[in-house]
């Protein structure tokens, strides 16, 4: 059935009696494994986290805006408790990280907090190296004013004056910190072909062996599934090439393609640093830099200014957007007049231009100059004549 025009994708029909034909050739065949592939896989602690990517995160676990969790911030950092918080950048300079045991010192002796403390004396006691200089979490070409958002290791005597919410978003940081210093994760991977009447069928498991950072960052939630991956692992270490198992049964699921999901206003912090593209692999995020709507000092204050003149809602329990009508009927307006004013590109491009002031590459006035004529054209075809 590969390539077959019955298939939706892959792995579906588009009709569910083809399926069932499908099903019934199948029926009381051999199934036999075909191959088996065993690897072993590491993952490493993610980055450290600049403002968009805390302001995600807060909006996640304590459903705040970007705003408050920007406050909180600005809080922290005058309380000399975190470094400054308008930043883009996840990694470190050099100069910072040939003195970063003075903050892990600092959070050891200052930081009361006992599930913090723990990691620290693992770390002390299993010899975790704390040189960072060759690790990706430095990166002098990365930072253009400001380093990655990091605890100081100061400030512990303002510490208990704060709230609940701001002494999470504060353990939020520090564990986030403490777990570039953990080793990688690593995984036991199984992937098998089943082979029925030359028809294949694949199954793949992945269990933890080793937590390292993950120790620190991942919920309860994943131990659970972790257990259960557990079971499906050995079941699919059971199996030899060239085995002959038996298949119990063969089912039909229905299924429908789903709209993506709704921005919430942590997440469209990301789509905005990233010019719309909200991509979850950190890795990828980070090489499209620099072509992101506003900066990590203003993407909240426009999310909130756009609640306030009611082109968007925000639900205050979930924090998911919507469109107000107002805000539809907005777009609609100016995509039909002039639809390259919704285009990130556009943004882009006069960043560019200012960049290239900056750099003395043109001057001023000529960048000014291509401002008012570009603005002037437009205006004028709004414009109605009488």
């Amino acid at each position: 059935m590969y390539n077959s025009n019955k298939l939706y994708n892959d792995s579906g029909f588009k009709k569910l009696e083809d399926a069932n034909k499908f099903i019934e050739s199948l029926e009381n065949k051999k199934a036999v494994v075909v191959e088996i592939k065993k690897s072993k896989q590491k993952e490493n602690p993610p980055l450290l986290f600049n403002l968009a990517e805390i302001q995600n995160e807060c909006t996640k676990l304590f459903k705040i805006k970007p705003d408050e969790t920007l406050e909180i911030i600005q809080n922290l950092y005058e309380k000399k408790l975190v470094t400054y918080p308008r930043t883009d950048a996840r990694v470190l300079s050099t100069a910072i990280a040939k003195e970063i045991t003075k903050n892990l010192n600092g959070i050891a002796k200052g930081f009361k907090d006992e599930e913090i403390q723990a990691y620290i004396k693992k770390m002390a006691e299993e010899k975790y190296k704390t040189d960072l200089i060759k690790t990706k979490y430095v990166d002098d070409s990365k930072i253009t004013d400001h380093y990655a958002i990091i605890p100081t290791g100061q400030g512990f005597e303002n510490y208990e004056g704060l709230n609940e919410l701001n002494k999470n978003v504060y353990k939020l940081i520090v564990k986030r910190f403490l777990a570039i210093f953990y080793p990688a994760a690593e995984f036991n991977k199984v992937n098998i072909t089943i082979e029925v009447e030359k028809e294949k069928f694949y199954a793949s498991g992945r269990v933890c062996i080793k937590k390292g950072y993950q120790e620190i960052l991942k919920s309860t939630k994943k131990t659970t599934e972790n257990v259960e991956n557990s079971e499906n692992i050995e079941i699919l270490n059971s199996l030899k090439k060239g085995m002959e198992i038996e298949v119990k049964e063969f089912l039909t699921k229905e299924a429908e393609t789903t709209p993506p999901t709704r921005y919430n206003s942590g997440s469209i912090i990301l789509a905005m640093e990233n010019a719309g593209k909200l991509i979850e692999d950190e890795e990828l995020r980070e090489q499209i830099k620099g072509a992101g709507i506003g900066t990590s000092a203003t993407r909240a204050e426009i999310i909130k200014k756009l609640e306030k003149i009611k082109y968007i809602d925000i639900n205050s329990k979930t924090q998911i957007i919507t469109p107000t009508k107002k805000g539809e009927t907005i777009y609609d307006v100016v995509n039909l007049s002039m639809s390259d004013m919704l285009n990130p590109k556009l943004t882009a491009s006069w960043e560019k231009g200012l960049d290239m002031v900056a750099k003395k590459e043109i001057k001023p006035d000529e960048f000014m100059g291509k401002l008012e004529k570009y603005i002037k054209q437009k205006v004028d075809k709004l414009v109605v004549k009488f």
